[in-house]
């Protein structure tokens, strides 16, 4: 765990002018090094930042510490690809109709990867408690769980009730991963839909990398300054992916496309950690980069996915 005092000049000598950061998704990824804890923004497959995860695995990155609120698929590609060896989340699965993670799993009980979980509650708040800068902050989550006994997470009798009280400690990631609806060149990032954990990963992270689903005017942004969900001066780098969530979901953008988990699944039921490489080979290293990946869809699948996501918000 990050020192805290250190966590926090680390942050006060973060570079926070305001500049220019827009760039291409190989250069802001070279942003992320080795041994790295990155935190991924979004939830389960909800506007995860899968252009960027991509990336990283494609620049093959190693000794990852990968952390986010509910954690999809996303942990075992990283874990047998060798990037990542420790996840930090309360969750790792795509969703109920497609069952437990087999190969996340298997690592986990196998001790090729560290599994640290917390409530969900719990690592919401270490990250918020990291971007207010204070070393902890006070929950009832936890208690009476047997979720205390991994985690650095200490009790106490509160002062002023006597009851106990769970602290847990501040999470300072080194990179932040998040992608958005729009964002200016300056790194304005606003959101439609519900935010998640991403506004307290960003303020915690000692460095942003958002993409966004279209880069647009500052003027665009101040119109519709009520969904900024990051200011310009936490971010460090900007990058334009449409489609930057495929196949995962981007509110009232595109739906996940579910029909591609159902085929993911199907490669561990058949084949396990070689049915991973197998996705691997195919969806990261055959496509090239993201556009190629999605080329792969072809547009008709595109252009369906955009027209269920523009129906749920119709009206």
């Amino acid at each position: 765990m990050i020192d805290f005092r250190e966590a926090g000049r680390r942050l006060a000598d973060k570079d926070r002018s305001f500049r220019d950061k827009q760039m291409g998704l190989g250069d802001a990824v070279r942003l992320v090094h080795d041994g790295h804890d990155v935190a991924v923004g979004g939830c389960l497959y909800s506007r995860t930042p899968m252009a960027s995860l991509f990336e990283i695995l494609r620049q093959g990155r190693t000794g990852l510490t990968l952390s986010r609120s509910l954690m999809c698929y996303e942990a075992e590609l990283f874990m047998v690809r060798g990037a990542a060896n420790r996840i930090v989340t309360s969750w790792v699965g795509i969703g109920l109709p497609w069952g437990i993670a087999k190969v996340f799993r298997r690592y986990v009980e196998e001790g090729r990867a560290v599994y640290e979980e917390w409530s969900h509650l719990a690592l919401g708040l270490r990250y918020r408690a990291a971007s207010m800068g204070v070393p902890f902050l006070p929950t009832m989550s936890m208690l009476g769980s047997d979720l205390l006994a991994g985690t650095d997470a200490v009790v106490m009798d509160c002062p002023f009730t006597g009851q106990p009280l769970c602290l847990v400690p501040a999470y300072f990631p080194d990179v932040a991963l998040i992608h958005v609806h729009r964002a200016d060149r300056y790194g304005n990032a606003q959101i439609e839909g519900y935010p998640f954990m991403d506004r307290e990963i960003g303020g915690a992270a000692q460095t942003v990398i958002v993409t966004a689903e279209e880069i647009v005017e500052p003027e665009e942004i101040v119109r519709r300054s009520d969904t900024t969900l990051l200011p310009h001066f936490v971010v460090d780098a900007v990058v334009e992916v449409p489609f930057g969530s495929f196949p995962h979901e981007c509110y009232g953008r595109y739906e996940a496309l579910f029909s591609h988990f159902d085929e993911y699944v199907a490669l561990i039921e058949e084949s396990g950690p070689a049915g991973v490489e197998r996705y691997l080979a195919d969806c990261v290293d055959g496509a090239g980069d993201f556009a190629g990946f999605l080329a792969g869809f072809g547009e008709d699948v595109l252009a369906g996915q955009r027209a269920r996501a523009a129906e749920l918000v119709a009206g």
